[in-house]
């Protein structure tokens, strides 16, 4: 349960909803709207960090079948003036205006600044950032390119619908694998990100999703990098109350979350 106290802001991401299946997506749509529920009298703002589904296209009069609960439940913080702002993951990047228009659901394509009491934050999905991973990010420029877009937006919904979920079988979400292990500082290329962002500019805290892992590190005195997890394996979230961020678990995995502060 979430207790109740001053307005917060949340921030969760990596729900993969429609994998591995209809029905373990449901059950995972139906614990994140509960979710919600809980924190909607203390919310002020709510962050998704990313990948919301597993696989999301935007036809200019056609959105994907399903969801309706999540959905439903984002619109109606919305209307009671909660603010929501949603950052393209992966395996969502192909979202345009809907979430803004039904949702008032502000949509960020790269990592966006904010700072909230004189804590300066760096907010962002992870996908593409850090060192490595040089085919995805050959893969991910194809992928944002407007043509690639149109090309498959000429596909009638039902074959590119079908494409979409033939590749998410491979997919980490579709197989049930997640990121378990922390390679350590040197070997997690988000933390090396945002240690290469602290010799630019300080921020207090870096959030990030895209890794599954659910990761709290001290990167210097003054800042952490926190990564949020998923609502896969971890059901983790994490929440700033105005002074300082807290990473926790909504199903008792509080024990799996990775802390070096």
């Amino acid at each position: 349960m979430i207790s109740e106290g001053l307005k917060k802001i949340y921030f969760l991401s990596d729900f993969h909803l429609g994998v591995p299946s209809y029905a373990e997506s449901l059950n995972r749509e139906k614990r994140a709207v509960r979710f919600f529920d809980e924190i909607k009298n203390t919310a002020s703002e709510i962050f998704i960090v990313g990948d919301i589904f597993d696989f999301w296209f935007e036809y200019k009069y056609v959105v994907p079948k399903g969801f309706v609960r999540l959905l439903g439940k984002l619109a109606e913080l919305a209307d009671a003036g909660i603010r929501l702002h949603f950052f393209v993951g992966n395996h969502d990047m192909w979202v345009k205006d809907y979430f803004e228009q039904e949702m008032k659901m502000k949509t960020y394509y790269e990592p966006a600044e904010f700072e909230w009491n004189g804590k300066k934050f760096l907010i962002g999905h992870g996908d593409g950032l850090g060192p490595g991973d040089k085919r995805y990010k050959r893969l991910k420029k194809i992928f944002r390119n407007p043509l690639s877009q149109w090309l498959f937006g000429i596909l009638p919904p039902r074959w590119g619908m079908g494409l979409a979920n033939l590749m998410s079988k491979r997919s980490r979400a579709k197989t049930g694998t997640g990121d378990s292990k922390f390679f350590g500082e040197d070997g997690e290329w988000l933390i090396q990100y945002c240690k290469k962002k602290l010799t630019e500019k300080n921020y207090d805290f870096f959030i990030m999703g895209h890794r599954h892992l659910p990761i709290d590190y001290r990167l210097s005195s003054k800042s952490r990098y926190i990564n949020l997890g998923d609502w896969i394996h971890y059901f983790t979230y994490a929440v700033f109350d105005g002074n300082d961020v807290r990473l926790l678990s909504y199903q008792n995995n509080d024990d799996k979350i990775i802390r070096n502060y």
